[in-house]
């Protein structure tokens, strides 16, 4: 599962209750007119939209919208709730997409967005749903279901924003032990998918060397510059007072149907470690 995460990161989430139909923003029950302008803005803006709802589809007065930048090192969270869906379009999406304050309430708390978009695949909704059913039990002020958030062969998917962190493969077990490890500062390495906003290969370089290093403190490794020749990467993390070099090399894999819906067979990118050392 290692560097398969967005490499996007800016998000705005915005609840929405109702059913969400095969494209989140196009077929929910928003206004026409507002999601497509919302997605344009989004599209224009790099900002990645998600529509949100509290387990159980309760029906809140009032619409809460959070706006979140995935820093690798300085992530931030902007939360209110809004009178009507509409007023999300007074918000600056172009300042979020450079990683600049849209104006909203800072917010210290993590939230746990699972995805469960079963219109989107199946497997999300099979997954999912049991997945935020305990997170929803277990850290009920942090959970929220969440539209597609890519990587559906990984069902359940979690996200933690601000941070960015994209996990895999967790379930109703696993979830509350992320959220608390989360909580406490740490990362999950057997789920973790990898960080938002670095490409694929320092995704996988990321998790690789916290692997080999038994490290899962988040805020204990920082990058320092990288590069790409062909299909290798090269990454130089700090950690203390100590670097290292990483290497992983990118490819394809062999074609295979990747999702429940998917009607062809497609290459998966595969990230492989071929190095680590430290200088």
């Amino acid at each position: 599962m290692s560097g398969t995460a967005s490499t996007v990161r800016a998000f705005l989430l915005l609840q929405q209750s109702g059913p969400w139909g095969e494209e989140a923003l196009r077929d929910c029950r928003l206004p026409a007119d507002l999601s497509t302008e919302l997605d344009r803005r989004c599209r224009s803006a790099t900002v990645r939209p998600l529509l949100i709802r509290r387990h159980g589809r309760t029906q809140p007065d009032g619409v809460r919208v959070f706006a979140a930048y995935a820093h690798p090192h300085r992530p931030w969270l902007e939360t209110a709730v809004l009178d009507r869906a509409e007023d999300v379009l007074d918000l600056d999406l172009g300042a979020l997409g450079r990683g600049d304050s849209v104006g909203l309430p800072r917010s210290d708390t993590p939230i746990f967005c699972v995805c469960t978009h079963g219109r989107h695949d199946i497997c999300c909704a099979e997954l999912g749903r049991p997945l935020a059913a305990a997170l929803a039990a277990s850290h009920p002020e942090h959970t929220w279901e969440c539209s597609h958030i890519g990587g559906d062969r990984f069902a359940g998917n979690l996200l933690q924003l601000p941070e960015g962190l994209y996990y895999g493969r967790a379930d109703a077990t696993s979830g509350p032990v992320i959220a608390d490890t989360a909580l406490a500062g740490g990362i999950d390495l057997d789920h973790l998918r990898g960080r938002a906003g670095y490409g694929f290969a320092i995704q996988a370089a990321e998790w690789h060397l916290r692997r080999h290093l038994d490290l899962t403190v988040d805020s204990a490794l920082r990058l320092v510059r990288q590069s790409t020749e062909g299909e290798l990467t090269t990454a130089v993390f700090a950690g203390g007072e100590h670097r290292w070099r990483v290497l992983v090399r990118c490819s394809r894999a062999e074609a295979a149907r990747l999702t429940c819906r998917s009607t062809r067979p497609r290459r998966p990118l595969l990230s492989r470690l071929e190095a680590i050392e430290r200088l």
